[in-house]
């Protein structure tokens, strides 16, 4: 196994603790505003995947780019639904309005 690829496995692990204990800690009322920020993250890792399925560095990089378009997408989506569907919990509900006089 190569320095370089340790180094970025050693990395994507401390990342995932850390991204962990991050949310772990985060009250429920922050959770919509952190939900919308980690959306522009998928959108950007979506971008990247793009990136690596199109540029033509042969089948694997393909192939694996276009596990990571669809993985992006659904993460991305998913985050979106999720946040309007949290925003919509906190809307008032308006009474029906009954028109007789």
């Amino acid at each position: 196994m190569s320095n370089e690829l340790l180094f970025g496995l050693y990395i994507f692990v401390l990342a995932g603790f850390l991204g962990h204990y991050v949310i772990e800690k985060v009250p429920p009322l922050l959770h919509t505003p952190l939900m919308a920020g980690t959306n522009a993250i998928s959108g950007i890792s979506l971008v990247g995947s793009l990136v690596a399925a199109g540029k033509g560095w042969g089948w694997t990089a393909t192939i694996l780019g276009c596990i990571a378009v669809t993985c992006a997408t659904i993460n991305t989506v998913g985050g979106f639904l999720i946040t309007d569907r949290m925003l919509r919990m906190f809307k008032k509900k308006t009474p029906a309005r009954s028109d007789k006089k």
